[in-house]
């Protein structure tokens, strides 16, 4: 920025004049040296704010202009002085690193790692649990278009984030509610564990007409908790961006929107944690009962869940107050747009978009939405984007069921690993791209030349799921049973055997077994074990006639729980992951910043509006969704109701990499692609006819409110500052 002509602070001997004054919010300076710097003027001594001034002074008290009142932090007329200090973008950016750290938390943490934990509580199969995952992105869609030109049309983006943040902690609320509003979680105790030969069945008995438990319905429930999630997390990532990005100068637009969307990403580390920690305490402790006979090792287990949507629930609505106090456009963001010189896309509507008018009324909406589905550069984007997202939306929702399944770690400990991947890699990866957008200065063709480069080298690390672990052996499941020599080699669920005929043995509840002979079964009764010992809290079964152990059948023992698997490729898998999600979430800055350099400045927020419609439509509803469905196919093992069938008990670990192969290496190609189409499309303006923004008229009407008239003088109009624009 350079500077032209003399100071209009220093002292006049050429008679009085219209001297025009610097706001006491000065964008460049702080408060209190903007004391030092003006004080020897006698003339702005007038209307600068002193520091002997109480910390609780009021804008009234100040004597502020009606536009420097409209500019300051506070409710209403209470706009403290001590407040202003956070009257900033970097205020702004600690209170939206917040607001997206509790919604990365909620959305991205929480949800995910209680998946398996709720489709066991609930009887849900995994395509259910797809469609809760969905929800949130349904509510985007439908009000993204909304929101986001409501805003543009110069209404106040701070509010909309308050509305969002009580949004996402009211959903949190509905989302716990099921546990709170059912009875005690039953697994099946009373039933018979062992083989009880020439008894009665302790199968459920559906030929009374059951129509099951009911507790399928709360599906519902949780759908509606996401849907207020998705009418929180709405203005977040649309509204948030811009007021970012028009509020700190362009050269340092990429570190903040990096350093935003790295707090969304340190959001799930917490979640996952958290939640994961939250898991290892049995589900109902809140009734005083502590899950007696099941270890978190069970498939049957189900942890306390809802622990963690009831804190972040207090957590956002801490947040809500200090948002609504923020004014809808910062002290020095005219000049700030002033400077900034459009990028936009040759043919992307910026002449119809710079009209001081466009935009003020609902009647230019489709004349909004027609330049923007016109601007090839940003299609190809928000294609890009949609399935990027169709990717980590699918990745993030069954991740931990994957590694769960795959390694035979319990739901918990694969909670938290995926914690421990995933955050940093998402965190790093957000920050790498805003260091980089800063110190290369990349411009809009840069950022989509490094985004095909990262796509790329990501495309290739997909391949990590060739790394997968063999099913351990399932008797009746994946192999027959040893110890039957007339039994076929198994093609499908088949636990009954010759060994364990006359066990009437049920199948509601899964009691997995491991046999001494390195085999599971799925209960004591299907290895036909007939006797129980409890060691210190150790279940072990005895006298199992279907296990053929060291030639004598009947001396065979099992104990309690999964056999171990002697997989050892997980390290391998997680550190490939790891390496995913830091290359993934490095190009969510520079997409970003790419479009909002290719759409005229007047409709950024609502460019990010229509785009995330592209990513939900097409890429975060279906993801979970079809992901859930491919997964649900490679289920071995259903839990049987009266209702149909419930949660999946055992899957093919084989046929579940696959099936995650083929939809990532689809989706990573389709985004590689169209990123590839944007850089070959992008058409920037010659460099001698840069759209200059269209806040200058703005801006120069400030100008003329903020001059003041020095007393005896001839009425000569001396603007003192002069800024030059410059490209940044």
């Amino acid at each position: 920025m350079s500077v032209s002509g003399a100071s209009s602070f220093a002292p006049q001997d050429m008679g009085a004049k219209t001297t025009k004054t610097t706001p006491p919010f000065h964008p460049k300076i702080s408060p209190s040296e903007e004391v030092k710097t003006m004080a020897p003027d006698p003339v702005a001594a007038d209307v600068v704010v002193t520091n002997k001034s109480s910390a609780h002074t009021t804008a009234d008290e100040l004597g502020l202009t009606d536009r420097e009142k409209e500019q300051s932090c506070g409710w209403g007329r209470f706009t403290p002085a001590c407040l202003q200090c956070c009257n900033n973008a970097n205020g702004v950016l600690l209170f939206l690193c917040l607001f997206s750290f509790t919604q990365g938390v909620i959305v991205n943490g929480l949800v995910n790692v209680s998946i398996t934990s709720i489709e066991t509580r609930f009887e849900l199969p995994s395509s259910n649990t797809g469609i809760v995952s969905a929800s949130y992105d349904i509510a985007f869609v439908v009000l993204a278009l909304f929101v986001t030109f409501h805003a543009g049309q110069g209404n106040s983006k701070p509010k909309w984030l308050a509305f969002g943040s009580f949004s996402l902690g009211l959903g949190a609320l509905i989302y716990s509610l099921p546990h709170f509003t059912t009875g005690p979680y039953v697994y099946g105790t009373g039933q018979t564990e062992t083989c009880d030969i020439g008894g009665n069945s302790t199968s459920q008995d559906c030929s009374g007409g059951s129509t099951g438990t009911g507790l399928r319905n709360y599906l519902y429930v949780f759908i509606l908790g996401q849907l207020l999630h998705g009418v929180g997390g709405t203005p977040l990532y649309t509204l948030g961006t811009t007021f970012l990005d028009e509020n700190v100068e362009k050269t340092n637009s990429g570190m903040y929107i990096g350093l935003f969307y790295a707090a969304s990403t340190l959001g799930p580390a917490a979640g996952y944690l958290i939640g994961g920690q939250f898991l290892n305490i049995y589900t109902d402790i809140d009734v005083g009962r502590t899950g007696d006979g099941l270890t978190d090792a069970d498939p049957r287990w189900v942890g306390a869940w809802w622990i963690g949507f009831l804190m972040c629930t207090f957590l956002a609505w801490s947040i809500t107050i200090p948002l609504l106090g923020y004014p809808k456009e910062l002290p020095g963001a005219a000049e700030i747009k002033a400077n900034k010189e459009s990028e936009a896309h040759v043919k992307g509507g910026a002449d119809v978009a710079s009209q001081p008018d466009f935009g003020k009324s609902w009647r230019d909406f489709p004349i909004a939405v027609k330049i923007l589905l016109l601007n090839p550069t940003f299609m190809f984007v928000s294609l890009a984007g949609a399935f990027e997202g169709f990717l980590t939306s699918g990745l993030a929702t069954f991740g931990p069921k994957f590694v769960e399944m795959q390694f035979s770690q319990t739901s918990g400990w694969a909670a938290m690993l995926c914690g421990f991947v995933v955050v940093p890699g998402a965190a790093g990866g957000n920050i790498l791209g805003g260091i980089i957008m800063k110190f290369m200065k990349l411009k809009c063709r840069g950022m989509l030349r490094l985004c095909i480069i990262l796509g790329g080298v990501c495309l290739a690390l997909y391949l990590v799921f060739l790394v997968q672990c063999p099913n351990i052996p399932f008797a009746g499941v994946t192999q027959r049973y040893t110890n039957s020599s007339v039994d076929p080699i198994v093609s499908g669920l088949n636990l009954t055997s010759q060994c364990n005929t006359d066990c009437t043995c049920q199948e509601e509840y899964y009691t997995p077994t491991c046999g001494a002979d390195g085999m599971q079964y799925f209960s004591p009764c299907h290895a036909g074990c007939t006797v129980l010992t409890d060691t210190d809290g150790t279940k072990r079964y005895h006298n199992c006639t279907c296990i053929f152990y060291d030639s004598v059948a009947s001396l065979a023992d099992t104990i309690q729980g999964k056999c171990e698997s002697t997989c050892s490729t997980m390290p391998v898998f997680l550190a490939m992951f790891f390496a995913i999600m830091l290359l993934t979430f490095a190009n969510n800055p520079l997409a970003t910043g790419a479009t909002l350099r290719t759409v005229p400045d007047s409709q950024r927020s609502f460019a990010l509006g229509v785009q995330w419609i592209f990513v939900r439509c097409i890429g975060t509803i279906p993801g979970p969704i079809l992901f859930g469905r491919f997964i649900d196919d490679t289920c071995l093992v259903w839990q049987e109701k009266c209702d149909g069938r419930g949660a999946c008990w055992f899957y093919d670990n084989a046929a579940m990499a696959r099936s995650l192969l083929y939809l990532t290496v689809a989706g990573k190609v389709l985004a590689f692609l169209f990123y590839s189409f944007a850089y070959l499309s992008y058409k920037p303006p010659p460099q001698g006819e840069m759209v200059k923004s269209t806040t200058q008229a703005s801006l120069q009407h400030a100008d003329e409110l903020a001059t003041v008239t020095v007393p005896g003088s001839n009425g000569v109009s001396n603007k003192g500052m002069d800024i030059e624009s410059t490209e940044l």
